[in-house]
């Protein structure tokens, strides 16, 4: 039987935690994180462009920084690379194993992903601030 067809009791795990909503089923996660990890991703790589874009437009580069504030832009820059390299696998349609494990890489992937896209452009942009 799939989990689509289990009712809410049955979603329980075996260490008695409460019973997951079918709305989080394991089916129903892994299809609404790769629906919407593909707008995360647009909505990154865009961001990235118009920033980047307008910052190199005007004439800035990073080698216009001291040491310091160089190297924590570039530090930010890897952040947000790597994010952007998360939020894309998250969103890719492919299953490379089970849906629940799918749903658990899936999920953490997206969590980080996000979490480094917000931590890499605030780095970069205070890089560019202090600069």
């Amino acid at each position: 039987m799939t989990d689509t067809n289990r009712t809410a009791a049955e979603l329980s795990d075996s260490a008695g935690a409460p019973p997951l909503h079918e709305l989080m089923s394991p089916e129903k996660n892994v299809q609404r994180i790769m629906w919407t990890g593909t707008f995360w991703f647009m909505a990154a790589v865009g961001a990235v462009a118009v920033v980047t874009g307008l910052l190199l437009a005007s004439g800035w580069r990073p080698s216009h920084l001291a040491g310091g504030a160089q190297v924590i832009w570039w530090i930010g820059a890897a952040f947000v690379t790597l994010s952007i390299g998360l939020i894309g696998w998250s969103g890719c349609p492919i299953l490379e194993v089970d849906v629940p494990t799918a749903d658990r890489n899936k999920t953490r992937t997206m969590q980080l992903g996000t979490l480094l896209f917000i931590v890499g452009g605030a780095v970069t942009l205070f890089a560019v601030m202090i600069g």
